[in-house]
């Protein structure tokens, strides 16, 4: 994999992202996934073109991003978006851009391209907002929109604390997805990706608002269970389980839909596992059991 990096061209400087954030009051695009996480990208009135040759205005060395992907054009006040004939499409709002048409930028918007995921900001407020960005760049995952391992953490010692406090049940739930590197395979780390995100829908639509939903890393997730027996976990487990096995999902232009699997280890707060090393090694030791036992189940 080549030495991932991005720069920026805007008129009148050439802008080469290092150490430092680039400070601006002009509408930018913001990294939200992949390489140079959190770096702002400004836009201003010239046409810029995104992709892998030195010669683009915006450099993502990148290996799935074309040599000359996708270009931003100022119009009207704002911007449009406009895919180049790439090879593995530019997508707005989890939509792809057919042909070389062009899509309007609404501020908020998501771009994918490759690996990489970038967010549209305009010029109101666009400080305010790029902080607010960072900021849930801390605690949210950027591809599945689900809260990251760091709050994960957080969140897992204070309800750890809550429930020794006032001696209450607590339980953890650690998955991963059955057969991933396979689909990487197939598909192209693109193609994984996006499962990902359908998957991130799907386990959204399943857990309750009190818990916590977290990407660990990867295909890996965790749903912290406050006031949840072992018991209730094993049947919150068996729901989400089959939400997952039910749900047929897709990767664009794949002329199959792919089923998907998860296998679950489970674990509870208990005298001898009372904090959050210990519980987590637990859930994961189960998980690593239920993968043994043949993948698709529980145990724990």
């Amino acid at each position: 994999m080549a030495d991932k990096r991005i720069k920026a061209t805007i008129q009148p400087t050439t802008v080469r992202w290092r150490d430092d954030i680039e400070i601006s009051v002009s509408p930018c695009m913001v990294v939200i996934y992949g390489a140079q996480l959190g770096r702002r990208i400004p836009l201003g009135d010239e046409i810029l073109t995104l992709g892998r040759s030195q010669n683009c205005d915006i450099v993502a060395e990148v290996d799935d991003i074309s040599r000359e992907h996708c270009r931003i054009v100022p119009h009207d006040g704002g911007y449009l978006l406009r895919d180049l004939g790439s090879t593995n499409g530019t997508w707005l709002d989890d939509r792809r851009i057919a042909g070389r048409r062009d899509a309007p930028l609404q501020s908020g918007a998501r771009v994918r391209i490759g690996s990489l995921i970038l967010k549209y900001l305009d010029g109101q407020d666009v400080e305010g907002l790029y902080h607010e960005e960072i900021y849930r760049l801390t605690i949210v995952d950027g591809l599945t929109g689900l809260h990251n391992r760091r709050y994960f953490e957080e969140f897992l010692d204070r309800e750890i604390a809550r429930s020794e406090r006032h001696e209450r049940p607590m339980s953890l739930v650690m998955f991963d997805l059955d057969g991933f590197k396979g689909i990487n395979d197939r598909y192209g780390h693109p193609g994984g990706d996006e499962l990902l995100q359908q998957l991130g829908e799907t386990l959204r639509q399943t857990v309750r608002r009190e818990s916590c939903l977290a990407r660990m890393s990867g295909d890996e997730f965790a749903v912290v269970l406050p006031e949840t027996t072992l018991e209730q976990a094993r049947l919150f487990a068996e729901r989400l389980r089959g939400a997952v096995e039910t749900t047929r999902f897709r990767v664009a232009e794949a002329p199959l839909l792919e089923d998907l699997t998860i296998s679950i280890g489970l674990a509870d707060l208990t005298r001898e596992r009372s904090d959050r090393s210990a519980l987590i090694e637990a859930a994961d030791f189960n998980l690593y059991r239920a993968k043994q036992a043949g993948k698709n189940c529980i145990d724990g």
